[in-house]
């Protein structure tokens, strides 16, 4: 899991992402950023009902975050929300290692952010 400082939590701070951010797209995912003012990357999740059940919702953003942990000493001090795309729950852990760094890979070569 996240450090408390490296998550997003509230409603606010995802809508302002959304509104502000750049998006990054993938088949699997989509990566809104917003640069920020604090001392620490902040990452967030977000999961649509339409793919799976709960279970398998829990369980894809319990990888997603264990993931994310490795890479978060390589990224910018920025605020990240990943958002799935239906599909991404058919993808093995592997898979989604990769697909997860291509994103944050196509974010982190567009500087202009």
């Amino acid at each position: 899991m996240l450090k408390k400082e490296n998550r997003l939590k509230k409603k606010k701070e995802f809508n302002y992402i959304y509104r502000k951010g750049k998006v990054f797209y993938t088949k699997f995912f989509k990566l809104y950023v917003v640069s920020t003012k604090s001392k620490f990357c902040k990452v967030g999740f977000s999961i649509n009902n339409k793919i799976g059940n709960s279970v398998v919702r829990h369980k894809l953003k319990r990888r997603l975050s264990e993931i994310v942990k490795d890479l978060i000493f390589s990224l910018q001090i920025k605020n990240y929300v990943l958002v799935a795309v239906k599909g991404v729950e058919l993808l093995d852990f592997e898979q989604l290692t990769i697909q997860v760094e291509q994103i944050f890979k196509k974010a982190l070569e567009n500087e202009t952010i």
